[in-house]
This record gives C-alpha cells, sequence and structure tokens, in this order.
C-alpha cells in the first residue's frame, strides 16, 4: 500500500516520542515501516542537553526505515550547549516521513542528549 493521500486522509492522530541517546552510534528517533500506509509529519524534534557541558548531534533523515540506507544531514555536527535545548525541526519546517523512511541521531557525548520528536500520524 502506498503513504495515504493527504487529502483523503481518514485518521490524524497527534503523537510525541522521546529517545535518550545513550551511546554515540546512531540511534533511531522515528521510523515509518514499508508498507506502513501512513505518512508521519514532523512538527517539531527537539534535543535537550541535560549535562553541563556541551555535547555534538548529528541529526539525520534516511531513505529507509529503521534508520538504514545513505544518510542526509538535517543538522550535521551541531554542538548543544550544556543544559539547554536545540530546536531542529518546527512547524514552519515540518518534515514528512513517508513509507519505508526514518530519523536518527547520533550524539558526539552518551547519555548528555534526549531527543523529543511531536508527530502526526497519517492514515
Amino acid at each position: 500500500m502506498a503513504a495515504p493521500n493527504l487529502i483523503n486522509a481518514s485518521t490524524i492522530n497527534g503523537k510525541t516520542t522521546a529517545t535518550n541517546l545513550t551511546s554515540t552510534a546512531a540511534t533511531a528517533i522515528l521510523s515509518n515501516a514499508a508498507a506502513s500506509g501512513k505518512a508521519l509529519k514532523v512538527n517539531t524534534l527537539n534535543v535537550a542537553n541535560t549535562s553541563s557541558t556541551a555535547a555534538n548531534v548529528t541529526v539525520n533523515w534516511h531513505p529507509a526505515a529503521a534508520i538504514g540506507g545513505n544518510p542526509f544531514a538535517i543538522v550535521g555536527t551541531v554542538s548543544v550547549p550544556g543544559n539547554s535545548t536545540l530546536n531542529v525541526v518546527d512547524r514552519s519546517s515540518f518534515v514528512y516521513l513517508e513509507e519505508n523512511q526514518s530519523i536518527g541521531a547520533t550524539a558526539g557525548t552518551a547519555n548528555a542528549l534526549i531527543v523529543t520528536c511531536s508527530f502526526e500520524d497519517i492514515s
């Protein structure tokens, strides 16, 4: 099944997820499975640094679910000051995840960053 025609969507559910970046490896933030029949509209994506020292983050869009395929940077190696938040995506620059696409993040420092993502699940 293809992603839904947004004009004819029958269901739009607002959702929020949070992911603790516990390592310096790429971590899935949001994934839209192949043949899900859904489009995911990312309205906000924020990276909070809960430590007192700066930490780098990279956020990528992936052309396959589960952070597969060659990533494309949404933000690349940006320093998030200690005890502050970086706004990566907001409603004026939203991102759609079609079927078989995902967003992942990579931390420069483990256990310092939390990614919060607010999105619409459209079917």
